[in-house]
């Protein structure tokens, strides 16, 4: 009897979790078709759909970057900051001691990892809004700054979405997020594909 319970407790902290993640999921994707202001999104949507290495970029945000979109950056930011902070270990005895130090140690390194997604989020997002400037409205610097710090409140944002379903949901949320932006923008391109396809059967059928 109070296995079945125990098992029974399991099932439901286990549909709770993956409950939550779908959740997170969802609103994933709800952000990934909210637009920077001030910004024509079509002209940029005609550029990435032009078949080149924007497209495979446009992927791994699960089709937020061509939508331009508040996620256009997608945890990207996040994911360099991490890799720089693992070199550091290397050169920086502070960084390495941390690493040793256990739990608090990792507290230490997630803060300072935090800290560098915002930084080289800006600078990326900065870069971003410059170099899709002809699609910018009003290309000013305080659109360029505004767009810059949209897109940083958006990693950010998906940052802290990833850590929650780390605690509360199933698996890493970061790797989630990422498979996640993946898997949806290849259903795209399934569909998109399957369109043309039965679009281009039809005329030669018709011819």
């Amino acid at each position: 009897m109070l296995s079945a319970l125990a098992n029974l407790s399991q099932v439901t902290e286990l549909r709770r979790k993956i409950l939550f993640t779908l959740a997170m999921f969802v609103v994933f994707r709800a952000g990934t078709h909210i637009p920077v202001p001030g910004v024509n999104a079509s002209m940029i949507e005609q550029l990435f759909n032009s078949g080149n290495l924007l497209g495979l970029l446009d992927m791994f945000s699960g089709g937020a970057l061509s939508k331009f979109s508040v996620f256009a950056m997608s945890i990207t930011p996040y994911i360099n900051a991490s890799i720089i902070l693992q070199l550091l270990k290397v050169v920086v005895p502070t960084l390495e001691q941390w690493g040793k130090e256990g739990v608090e140690g990792q507290k230490k390194i997630t803060k300072v990892t935090r800290y560098g997604t915002v930084l080289l989020g800006f600078i990326q997002a900065l870069g971003m809004a410059y170099g899709l400037r002809m699609a910018i409205n009003d290309p000013s610097i305080f659109s360029v700054l505004l767009i810059a710090i949209t897109l940083t409140a958006g990693t950010v944002f998906l940052m802290w979405i990833g850590e929650q379903i780390t605690a509360k949901g199933v698996g890493n949320g970061i790797s989630l997020i990422i498979f996640a932006g993946i898997v949806s923008r290849s259903s795209i391109i399934d569909g998109t594909n399957t369109v043309s396809y039965t679009h281009l059967r039809a005329h030669e059928t018709d011819q």
